[in-house]
Parts: structure tokens; C-alpha cells; sequence
């Protein structure tokens, strides 16, 4: 008798410690939102023959666009024109005649930037505050993540979860995604992790700062920033593995990304490409 009952025990044990590391497996889902770091105004008319293509850019930095139909007569007018390349905070109107298919589906893409501005290199700032010191945890060009040309001059501080970050430059807010709350290891994560990107208009310098905690801006689209301003907290969101902040500089190309990263200087001739992992960099 009492040989069954300790049996009976041992089984309900047995199932409460099953139960209890099945609840500790649940998987973390990717986000089903895609959220867009910026917004702009785009919208298509027709009247009679004529099309009329309106592009509203509200940030402050000039932003190129380039527009798709299935119509492969209208599209091959379109590929004469595009990217259009409108100005900071400025509209236009493009006029195409002789249209003889409205197409009410007309798609838009866009990247920051003008390729055709001519991009003076700047130092910039170490992007957290004065008198703390944090060490780069991965250089330029290597695995995991920095080996693509949006990323190969890129830092990784190990700054932690909350921790602040500073503007390395003056400039303006042009994009801010701060909705994520999680992280994953394998590149399908890479479009779900928070960032902030500041334009520098004098150099035409972009610099962005990855990984930011949930709502982890502190600043919104459009809102000047000074060298040194607290900006953004950092985080583990998107393609990553351990809270860190991904700094990179970058200037505009046509590719699919529409930015690339290039090599950093900062302040008092620190050449970010001379940097390796486990250096400690203080402010």
C-alpha cells in the first residue's frame, strides 16, 4: 500500500517538472509588423492622357523615390525618371502624358539621401556620455554581422539593456523605429530590431544606432540634435544575440539598402578601422 502510493507521488512529480520545462521552451514568434522608419507623402492622379505623380518629402534630408507599375509601357517612361530626388522638407509634381492605361496600383520606394551630393567626412563624437568608457565587443568587417556594405564598418559597444546613448553629431532626426521588444540569432530578425538615424546636412553624413530597447528614443522624426544630446537608450532588438549598440556612419548609394557604412574617425584621430575586439574606448 504504501509502495503504490509512493509510486502515485513520484508520477505527479514527475509530470509537475515536465510541465514545468515545457512552459520554459515557449519560442519567441517574429513580429508580424513591419514598421518603416520614416514616412512621406506620395500620391497619383489621372486626368485625360495625363498622369501626375505628387512627392512630398517632411524630412530634413533630401530623399530619393523611385515608382513601379505593372504597365510596362508606363514603367518604361518611369525608368527614364527615377529616383526622383526630392529636397528636405519640399514637394513636387511630376507631369507624364501620353498615358494611355491608368494604373491605379502605382508603387513607391525610397531611400535617405542624394548620391549626387558631394559628402565631407566629419569626426564624430563617441555615441554615449562623458566619463564612461565601454568596450567594443565587435570591430569593423568580421562575422557575425558586419559583413555587408550597410554594416561592414560598423561598431558594437556593449553598452547594456537602458544604458545612454549620444548623439556622435549635430543634425536632425530623419528615422526612428523604437516598437520591437525581442531578438534572434538568425538573419529573419535582422528588419525587427529598433534604430535611430540622424542626418548631418553640412557633410551629408547619416549616423544610426541600433538595437534601442523597446520605445528607447528619446527623440522623434524632425527634432534637431546637438553633438553629445542624450538620444536613444540602448537594447537587444532585431538580429542580435547580447544587449549592445550597433554604431555605424554611412553616406547614400543606389542599392537596395540605400546607405552604406564607411570608415569612422573620432574625435582626437581614433580610426575606427584600427580598432579591435576587446578595446575600451572612454569619453
Amino acid at each position: 500500500m504504501g509502495r503504490r502510493e509512493y509510486s502515485v507521488t513520484f508520477a505527479i512529480c514527475t509530470l509537475i517538472v515536465i510541465s514545468l520545462l515545457v512552459g520554459c521552451k515557449t519560442a519567441v514568434v517574429l513580429p508580424s509588423i513591419k514598421y518603416d522608419q520614416y514616412q512621406y507623402g506620395k500620391s497619383c492622379s489621372y486626368k485625360n492622357d495625363t498622369l501626375y505623380i505628387n512627392l512630398d518629402n517632411p524630412l530634413h534630408c533630401p530623399l530619393r523615390i523611385w515608382f513601379f507599375s505593372s504597365d510596362e509601357e508606363l514603367q518604361m517612361k518611369f525608368n527614364k525618371i527615377i529616383p526622383i530626388t526630392v529636397n528636405s522638407l519640399s514637394d513636387t509634381v511630376l507631369i507624364i502624358t501620353k498615358v494611355n492605361k491608368k494604373d491605379e496600383l502605382v508603387r513607391f520606394s525610397s531611400r535617405l539621401g542624394d548620391t549626387h551630393k558631394i559628402i565631407n567626412t566629419i569626426e564624430l563624437d563617441l555615441p554615449f556620455p562623458k566619463g564612461r568608457q565601454y568596450t567594443i565587443i565587435q570591430e569593423n568587417n568580421t562575422q557575425f554581422t558586419h559583413n555587408s556594405d550597410m554594416s561592414r564598418y560598423a561598431l558594437d559597444f556593449n553598452l547594456k539593456t537602458r544604458d545612454t546613448i549620444c548623439s556622435a553629431t549635430d543634425g536632425f532626426v530623419v528615422g526612428v523605429v523604437n516598437k520591437y521588444k525581442h531578438s534572434g540569432k538568425g538573419s529573419e530578425w535582422k528588419p525587427f530590431g529598433n534604430f535611430l538615424t540622424i542626418y548631418e546636412p553640412k557633410s551629408g553624413v547619416f549616423t544610426q544606432y541600433a538595437h534601442l530597447v523597446y520605445n528607447g528614443s528619446l527623440v522623434k522624426i524632425g527634432d534637431k540634435v546637438h553633438r553629445g544630446q542624450k538620444i536613444a537608450l540602448s537594447g537587444n532588438t532585431g538580429q542580435s544575440t547580447v544587449e549592445h549598440l550597433h554604431f555605424s556612419s554611412l553616406v547614400p548609394v543606389n542599392s537596395e539598402g540605400g546607405l552604406k557604412s564607411v570608415p569612422i574617425e573620432f574625435v582626437g584621430g581614433i580610426k575606427a578601422i584600427h580598432l579591435k575586439k576587446g578595446d575600451v574606448l572612454k569619453k
